[in-house]
């Protein structure tokens, strides 16, 4: 089992940014592609980015495309994600999740979640 604790949400302006980390234990970190999802208020949860087990493949939900960057530090066993550019829209819970695939953006494809981490965006 992999444990997931995210942290750097709170409350920024329109426009700001934040890093949100996701500290990862319990097995090889570098076996699992890594993920961020959203939940916002009365929405399901949604896709935001992706990284390979490496490092190296990334991918993005069309929304958060040229405004957020997924990365990862295996030595540390943490994923981050930056985010700039912030808009009231992404207000959501953001979490981590991690799959034994290389990469997946379907949540389905995630065995384990962190508890999440809240961002508030304030126009």
């Amino acid at each position: 089992q992999v444990q997931l604790v995210e942290s750097g949400g709170g409350l920024v302006q329109a426009g700001g940014s934040l890093r949100l980390s996701c500290a990862a234990s319990g097995r090889t970190f570098s076996n699992y592609g890594m993920g961020w999802f959203r939940q916002g208020p009365g929405s399901e949860r949604e896709f935001v980015a992706a990284i390979g087990r490496s490092g190296i493949s990334t991918g993005y939900a069309d929304s958060v495309k040229g405004r957020f960057t997924i990365s990862r530090d295996n030595a540390g066993n943490t994923v981050y994600l930056q985010m700039n550019s912030l808009k009231p829209e992404d207000t959501a819970v953001y979490y981590c999740a991690a799959t034994p695939r290389y990469y997946a953006s379907n949540p389905g494809g995630y065995d384990y979640w962190g508890q999440g981490t809240q961002v508030t965006v304030s126009t």
